[in-house]
């Protein structure tokens, strides 16, 4: 039999057949038998010394590489160690260095000690103020000059006449009520 077909037309492309999809099977999982597995497995007496090595082989190296490992991590540490102490032994250095110094010297007794030369008089200025009052943030300092609101000039007079005539408050004595103010006539 011979089949007569059209030819292909340069519009339509010649068509593939897709076969059907078949549907999957799984693979049938058999029991395995041990016994069988392991019977097929023959054992000479050169494979059982060679275990034997190589089980024997385990129990010596494993406490000989957990030495190791613990070697390397001392090691490692004291490392470290005399790292810190040569960062210590440089900055002790440094530091005896500075005392070599005439002008370090002069410094430290004078703001460790309050040592002072012959003929200067020292001031030391006590922060009296409470915690509670003290600023707790520091404003940072700026570097742009600004100009004043006021006349400085006025503002000194203001403030030198404000003290002058300002009364004293005695603090009050501990037990002993206020007296009354005594009443001034006014004429």
């Amino acid at each position: 039999m011979v089949e007569t077909s059209a030819p292909p037309s340069s519009a339509t492309a010649p068509s593939a057949t897709v076969p059907a999809a078949r549907p999957r099977r799984r693979p049938v999982r058999r029991p395995v038998d041990v016994r069988g597995w392991l019977g097929g497995i023959r054992l000479s007496g050169f494979m059982v010394i060679m275990l034997g090595l190589v089980v024997l082989a385990a129990f010596v190296l494993v406490p000989t590489i957990g030495t190791y490992v613990d070697q390397r991590q001392q090691i490692a540490a004291l490392q470290a160690s005399v790292e810190v102490s040569r960062q210590d032994v440089a900055r002790l250095e440094a530091q005896r260095d500075r005392w070599t110094d005439p002008a370090y010297i002069t410094t430290q007794a004078r703001e460790r000690l309050y040592y002072v030369k012959p003929g200067e008089v020292v001031y030391l200025v006590d922060d009296d103020l409470p915690p509670a009052l003290a600023p707790q943030e520091q404003v940072p300092v700026s570097d742009e000059v600004e100009q004043t609101r006021t006349d400085w000039m006025s503002q000194f007079v203001r403030s030198l006449t404000e003290a002058g005539i300002a009364q004293t408050v005695k603090a009050p004595t501990i037990g002993v009520p206020d007296p009354a103010p005594s009443q001034t006539p006014t004429q």
